[in-house]
């Protein structure tokens, strides 16, 4: 099988779907949780929200980007710019001056 970052064939993927016992594996999950083997991890992006206590939209508007940008942020898809990773910075280690230069508090 190839390594873990080059993509697989669509035969060896096909393949690979085909041996899989997904119940066997959910188990195995859920095995880990309860164990506390599993660590939810939360982007910066993330955490800078939630301390500001706004929704997605509203902490999207105030930054000046999609809603679909900052959630390719929050899940990890994208990676904010230097400009973007400076506010989510302050915002996550001052929320309430962001709040307050966006007219917010």
């Amino acid at each position: 099988m190839p390594s873990k970052t080059e993509p697989l064939s669509h035969q060896a993927l096909a393949q690979y779907e085909a041996n899989r016992d997904l119940g066997a594996e959910l188990l195995q999950s859920i095995r880990e949780m309860k164990a506390g083997k599993v660590a939810v991890v939360h982007s910066p992006a993330v955490e800078a929200r939630e301390k500001t206590g706004l929704s997605q939209s509203q902490f999207a508007a105030l930054l000046g980007v999609s809603v679909r940008t900052l959630q390719g942020w929050e899940q990890g898809r994208k990676q904010p710019s230097g400009a973007a990773r400076t506010l989510l910075t302050i915002a996550r280690t001052n929320p309430a001056a962001l709040l307050a230069v966006a007219g917010k508090i």
